[in-house]
């Protein structure tokens, strides 16, 4: 195929497929609004596009096993009308890069981070035929000074260092298609492909962490954090375009401010964020224990708007698996954390993933776990077997755990977990909450209340007429049903825009 077979600029179709987390769904939208002021058609179905973009995800085995297989099955529709062209970006595409090309060519490119910030021609290219070659993966971490706060003035002089983050302005307002978020800074451009009143809002990409078990920091980089204004000006976009919660997302979001030179930004921002108009509910998710301050954990707890809720990365709670992994804590810390979060929202919602297996992990190790789950009350738990991840410090640790005891290990304690987490969505059987309405079929409304995230965690049903999405109303809880929650309307509380207007 020559330059000349391209389609006018007005037919070039494109779809976007994500995997994996909330910062991959906003690098989504970032790549949406540069394709779409590059002159690109998003479309829904990958059969109806020119080309195909999987956002990969490279986080674990079974995460780098469904981006292979959604790669493959939009490779099967091209031809006869189909795509002519399957594109891999993410995470998977910039860690593995030339490797995975070289594993799977039903790809047509594997496009890495640096290739962002000028998708559109880089798309143009692979329907042409001379798409990029893939990358060499490198150790991102290298490309920025490992002091945080020398970071700031380096990310001009390097600015494929945080691809995700330090990119080109977008043009002025009126020049961007409808429904792209205007420049508000130096800062991406970005077009919603989800909908709906609930959105992810990036501080920062990259890690500053050494955990053994994770791989992240060296493909993700060094911990960058985007600039106050910045974030403010996102969330005030967000807002026009019917978002009714932020959910505020990076590798580590305790971390943020850290290279601005202000490691306690975090709780100046989030009540910045609460006051946007139009926003009824910020979250902080991503949160590291050891990184918990006492000021921030009153901020989430107890600021209007701020939703009490703490997705803590606790991994495990072994004293001596957890330095194995170069992590900090124990049962009795995370446990007087806690403590110290329901003593000033007793109704705080907290859920937290867990690693079983990890080399040496021994029965004390796990019977501390047990215990910890006991006491700890979570609303929810992810739990994941140890595999060795290539480029880590724990891929080399000696006692390996037998697949066969890391799969029953996963077992009992997801078994547990789940009878654990019901009880605890008993206890609020009786009690109000404030829910947010995602969606709404006849009589009854499906949302979250604040102790429930987006995708991750139970929803509520609220039983009540008249209800519209984007709604925050009041429900009082009767009934549970494992993590999930019915419940009675009790008031309005705060009524969506399009409610207002139709009244």
């Amino acid at each position: 195929m020559t330059g000349c077979d391209l389609p006018s600029s007005g037919a070039r179709r494109v779809a976007l497929v994500t995997l994996g987390c909330a910062r991959n769904e906003v690098d989504s939208e970032e790549l949406a609004g540069r394709l779409a002021d590059g002159g690109w058609t998003l479309v829904d179905e990958p059969a109806d596009a020119d080309a195909v973009v999987v956002n990969t995800c490279g986080f674990v085995d079974t995460a780098k096993q469904d981006s292979i297989d959604t790669l493959l099955a939009a490779a099967d529709l091209k031809g006869a009308g189909g795509p002519r062209a399957v594109v891999a970006v993410g995470c998977l595409a910039e860690r593995y890069g030339g490797q995975l090309a070289a594993s799977l060519p039903e790809a047509d490119a594997v496009l890495g981070f640096d290739h962002y910030a000028d998708i559109s021609r880089r798309l143009d290219d692979v329907l042409a035929g001379h798409g990029p070659a893939p990358h060499t993966p490198r150790d991102r971490r290298t490309l920025l000074p490992i002091s945080p706060v020398d970071r700031a003035a380096a990310r001009a002089a390097a600015p494929a260092a945080a691809a995700a983050t330090a990119t080109p302005a977008a043009p002025a307002a009126p020049d961007l298609p409808p429904g792209i978020a205007p420049a508000s800074g130096p800062r991406p451009v970005r077009r919603r492909l989800a909908g709906g009143p609930v959105a992810p809002l990036k501080l920062a990409s990259g890690c500053d962490r050494r955990c053994t078990f994770c791989a992240i920091p060296a493909f993700r980089g060094s911990f960058v954090s985007r600039p106050v204004d910045e974030v403010l000006g996102e969330a005030h976009w967000l807002a026009e375009q019917g978002v009714r919660e932020i959910v505020l997302v990076s590798e580590n979001s305790t971390s943020y401010g850290k290279d601005l030179g202000d490691v306690r930004l975090l709780e100046k921002l989030l009540p910045q964020v609460a006051a946007v108009p139009g926003v009824v509910r910020v979250r902080a998710n991503y949160l590291q224990p050891a990184e918990m301050r006492p000021s921030l954990v009153e901020v989430i707890a107890a600021t209007p708007g701020v939703a009490p809720y703490f997705d803590l990365s606790f991994q495990h709670a072994s004293a001596a698996l957890l330095r194995r992994m170069r992590r900090f804590g124990d049962v009795d810390a995370f446990l007087d954390l806690l403590r110290t979060v329901r003593l000033l929202a007793p109704e705080a919602g907290v859920r937290s993933n867990f690693i079983v297996g990890f080399p040496g992990e021994t029965a004390d190790e796990l019977a501390d776990l047990e215990r910890f789950l006991i006491g700890a009350r979570l609303d929810a738990a992810g739990f994941f077997a140890y595999s060795d991840e290539d480029g880590t410090e724990a891929a080399g640790l000696a006692g390996k755990v037998d697949a066969d005891v890391a799969a029953q290990r996963l077992a009992d304690m997801s078994s547990l977990a789940e009878a654990l987490t019901a009880e605890r969505a008993q206890e609020r059987i009786g009690t109000v909450v404030e829910v947010l309405v995602e969606s709404v079929h006849g009589g009854l409304a499906e949302g979250r209340a604040a102790h429930q995230a987006p995708e991750v965690d139970g929803t509520v049903g609220v039983c009540g007429a008249g209800l519209q999405v984007g709604d925050l109303v009041r429900a009082r809880v009767r009934d549970a049903e494992g993590v999930d929650l019915v419940a009675d309307l009790v008031d309005v509380v705060d009524a969506a825009v399009v409610r207002a207007a139709a009244s």
